[in-house]
């Protein structure tokens, strides 16, 4: 059975204060106003805003259409269309902007909000100032505030895309530096099965040459076995320790390439001088390699050797290297052990320390963009390398890509978040500019006509029925009120007049008193009252 989830404390007490703050301002409103109506012109506001303010939170769309529906009611206000709801339908629509991402819904309810607004003013009939009042200061409590809430939103959400790329960020450098330590850890093993493997095996058959010495008691070559045995005995430890230290790495990864101090040629005289039947020769112009490169032919050579003098000790090996234009071939021969009836080295023993001898060399012959071809060769084995002079740049390690990837798709989100904001905040500040350069003329010239035709009353008085225009000139004003009611157009007048209609005072939001004047041939014939707040006539 699913519970009902409820909203938590925080939830609950922001929207309290909100509904609060809201309710404060709808009651001043209604004091301010005089209301006559306490269950329409409070409870119902009351109500309304009780509901629409948590229902903001889920469905902020549904609330700024209920709030609105409270302005629009404010439209059939007799007195005047401005009320304290259309700062609830700002704060409304700013939050249906900090809380829906997308633009497309929160325009449609805005452009719904406006048209019942127009509705409402032409069902009604409203003079001209409720339709200003509609089509300027509703659309300006909609839309400036949904675009401040999309602003909000988009800064929040830049900082939170900023701290997860920086989370990112951090992740990515200790992958990496879990792969630097890993990546050193498999160099470390290379450079002891190459460099450690290769010496005790020129000692193990050292020590066996020795042992073959008719100069020697049967003690030595009792010492000198037991010398082999303990040799045989590091080698293994060696094998473990390898073992251990050794990571798999993929074509990705590779070795230090750190110069070595040694030389194939410093290489090949320890192993004659050690007894090992070695013959080599290099061919074409010896070019200057790069370290890698020459690193790597160095460990291809050191390895083939301590393979041969491993599993064939008395064969005899043939080194060549070939110099080419762009690339370096290494071959090593080594020619079938006495007595191991042509079989060679067996696959299973050529790969040498737990099978990481060959795969470990051709991991870094891979890395240098080369290939090695290892195989039985007339009996015996040979080890060939072809190490291009120009080593592919490093690729970037498996793990390490992976968090790269990871930065980098953080880094393009937060890159489009923070366009996004830019966006939001150019609009955010462009719509008022807009807005004020399409609604403030209008308003301008809206309280310009509203308040050139105003005829004081003092003066009004003193207007005398059967006077001339030109006597009455100096009363009169500039303009004639534009907008008078149909109520005060369709009035009955004196026959073959022409009226015109003056208002009695400069208030711009709040209904006065209009005066009528008619005129025949140029003479005042009557003049009258039209109350404000009913359809009567004060005849003068």
């Amino acid at each position: 059975m699913r519970h009902p989830r409820h909203p938590p404390v925080r939830s609950v007490l922001v929207d309290g204060a909100l509904w609060g703050v809201l309710a404060a301002a709808t009651g001043y409103g209604f004091r301010d106003a005089g209301g006559a109506s306490p269950v329409v012109d409070l409870l119902l506001p009351l109500s309304v805003l009780a509901v629409a303010v948590p229902l903001s939170r889920a469905r902020p769309g549904a609330a700024v259409l209920l709030v609105n529906g409270l302005c629009a009611l404010g439209l059939a206000d007799t007195a005047t269309p401005a009320n304290a709801h259309v700062l609830s339908l700002a704060v409304v629509s700013c939050l249906l902007g900090g809380r829906v991402a997308r633009a497309r819904g929160p325009l449609l309810v805005l452009a719904s909000c406006l048209a019942v607004d127009m509705t409402a003013c032409a069902v009604l009939q409203v003079p001209a100032v409720w339709w200003f009042y509609a089509l300027a200061v509703l659309p300006a409590a909609l839309l400036l505030p949904w675009l401040a809430g999309r602003h909000w939103r988009g800064r929040r959400e830049l900082v939170r895309e900023g701290w997860r790329l920086a989370g990112s960020l951090e992740e990515r450098q200790h992958l990496v530096a879990d792969r630097a330590r890993l990546t050193e850890r498999a160099d470390i093993a290379a450079d002891m099965h190459d460099s450690l493997g290769h010496a005790l095996s020129l000692v193990a058959l050292r020590a066996g040459a020795l042992e073959l010495s008719p100069d020697l008691t049967e003690g030595d070559r009792a010492d000198l076995a037991e010398l082999r045995g303990t040799i045989a005995d590091a080698v293994e430890q060696l094998r473990e320790t390898v073992a251990v230290l050794h990571e798999p790495r993929e074509t990705g990864t590779g070795p230090s390439g750190s110069p070595v101090k040694d030389t194939v040629e410093d290489l090949l005289g320890r192993a004659v001088a050690s007894g090992v039947p070695v013959r080599w020769e290099r061919r074409g112009a010896v070019p200057v390699l790069p370290p890698m490169v020459e690193h790597g032919m160095y460990r291809v050579v050191q390895e083939a050797l301590t393979n041969a003098v491993k599993h064939a000790p008395d064969s005899k090996v043939s080194l060549a290297i070939d110099h080419e234009p762009d690339r370096t071939r290494v071959t090593v021969v080594n020619a079938a052990s006495p007595g191991a009836g042509g079989s060679g080295q067996s696959g299973g023993r050529a790969a040498d320390i737990g099978g990481r001898g060959l795969t470990g060399l051709r991991e870094r012959v891979t890395v240098l963009g080369g290939t090695l071809r290892t195989g039985p060769h007339r009996g015996g084995f040979r080890v060939t390398a072809v190490l291009p002079h120009r080593p592919p740049a490093r690729v970037t390690p498996p793990g390490t890509g992976t968090a790269v990837g990871s930065a980098r798709e953080a880094t393009e989100r937060h890159a489009a978040v923070r366009r996004s904001a830019h966006r939001r905040s150019i609009a955010a500040f462009a719509a008022p500019v807009v807005a004020a350069a399409f609604f403030v003329p209008a308003a301008v010239y809206l309280a310009w006509q509203l308040t050139t035709g105003v005829l004081p009353p003092s003066r009004f008085d003193e207007l005398e029925p059967g006077r001339s225009r030109t006597e009455l000139t100096r009363l009169l004003p500039d303009r004639a009120f534009p907008y008078p009611p149909d109520h005060a157009r369709s009035a009955p007048r004196p026959p073959g007049a022409a009226c015109e209609f003056y208002r009695s005072g400069r208030d711009l939001f709040d209904q006065v008193d209009l005066y009528r004047l008619c005129w025949t041939d140029g003479r005042l014939v009557a003049k009258d009252t039209v109350k404000a707040t009913d359809t009567g006539r004060k005849s003068g």
